[in-house]
């Protein structure tokens, strides 16, 4: 029998051809540009350089989706149909060549089949779904098979929707214009997490003092993050504690934060209030719930004697203790107007005798110098 495949044209709609035919230009079709196989109305006629450069700046600001599946057919015609909606499509017929293409062209909108040789879609989406950099970007799996444990095996590796082959236009068109103004919405949330990030930068540059302190703590909490274990969402809540803990500063004033001499009692209760306030700050963010305890809790004491809640021991949230930590070392390295800068042996002899006095965690002082010892072995 026959086979025919179900084909679309941006100007008569549906249409059949013969899948023999078909097979012989496939490739040859998939490897012209948007460009080359505008519908035929608009290349009858010479195009101004005046509408070409508003179509260029259009497709450069269109949304970005990639589609991937090891059947040439659908690739094409998915790209077909997105593309008369003024979707920017990229495509990849196999796993690793999507992941590489998710990394360098960041899109915003992923199609993926569900069934492709080597490395099946549900392995692609988990693997997306679990790394930071890229779990955000909507995946859409597309499959043939209707039975419902194939469902929940794409739930359980993150997949954000389905479609059912055969593909219906419409019902493409509107998921994929959901799930992008999903996306849009993540975009905001991000764009939000960078300006108090450049807030917090801000800050800090009004402290003569501190040099890049955010910068350095947020790699040290990391790398001690990752040498006692913790797991990767705790690793990124540690890097962004690094730049945010000391945002509430945003409300000291400047008489107060660029004091050449120790604080009155009265100026050290108006600092004391920062933690409080660069919480309230970050805390409209869900994706900041890990982090608000790090901005709160890491000038709180081992012994209790911290602030602002005069928590005690394992009271205090370990990400806090873990950037305290390094924020105390960091601070002791650095020079003040009322204090030189220590050394390293300097620092870790004050630091292992404080945590003994019980100002600090006693066992994760001796881990950041283990850590610090390691990576020095290993330079």
């Amino acid at each position: 029998m026959r086979q025919y495949t179900v084909l679309w044209s941006a100007g008569s709609g549906f249409a059949l051809e013969d899948d023999s035919k078909r097979e012989r230009e496939v490739r040859e079709l998939l490897d012209t540009t948007l460009d080359k196989t505008l519908p035929s109305h608009i290349t009858m006629a010479p195009i101004s350089e005046r509408a070409r450069e508003e179509y260029g700046r259009l497709k450069a600001r269109a949304p970005k989706i990639l589609v991937v599946d090891d059947k040439l057919d659908t690739l094409l015609l998915l790209r077909e149909l997105l593309s008369t909606r003024g979707y920017d499509i990229i495509t990849a017929t196999e796993a690793e060549e999507a992941k590489q293409m998710v990394h360098s062209e960041r899109p915003e909108l992923i199609l993926l089949d569900v069934v492709m040789p080597g490395k099946s879609g549900y392995e692609l989406c988990r693997e997306l779904k679990e790394d930071p950099f890229t779990r955000l970007i909507p995946v859409v799996m597309i499959t043939g098979l209707s039975d419902r444990d194939d469902r929940v095996r794409g739930i359980e590796a993150g997949a954000d929707d389905f479609l059912s082959k055969p593909l219906y236009p419409e019902e493409l068109f509107a998921r994929v214009k959901s799930l992008l103004k999903l996306k849009e919405f993540t975009d905001e949330l991000e764009n939000a997490e960078a300006v108090l990030v450049a807030l917090a930068l801000g800050i800090e540059s009004r402290d003569p003092y501190t040099g890049n302190h955010c910068e350095r703590l947020a790699h040290y909490a990391a790398d001690l993050g990752h040498h006692i274990g913790l797991d990767g969402e705790s690793i990124i809540a540690l890097k962004r504690g690094g730049y945010l803990h000391d945002l509430g500063k945003v409300s000291i004033p400047d008489d107060i934060l660029k004091k050449g001499t120790r604080l009155t009692g009265e100026e050290w209760e108006i600092m004391k209030q920062h933690p409080i306030i660069g919480e309230a700050i970050c805390r409209p963010l869900k994706s900041f719930r890990n982090v608000l305890p790090i901005i709160r809790h890491h000038h709180e004491h081992w012994d209790g004697s911290g602030y602002p809640d005069r928590l005690v021991g394992y009271d205090i949230p370990l990400l806090a203790r873990v950037l305290q930590v390094v924020d105390v070392y960091d601070a002791l390295r650095t020079a003040r107007p009322y204090k030189p800068a220590l050394n390293h042996e300097e620092a870790k002899r004050v630091m292992m005798d404080e945590a003994n006095k019980g100002l600090w965690d006693p066992n994760l002082v001796p881990e950041f110098f283990a850590m610090l010892k390691k990576k020095e072995q290993a330079a």
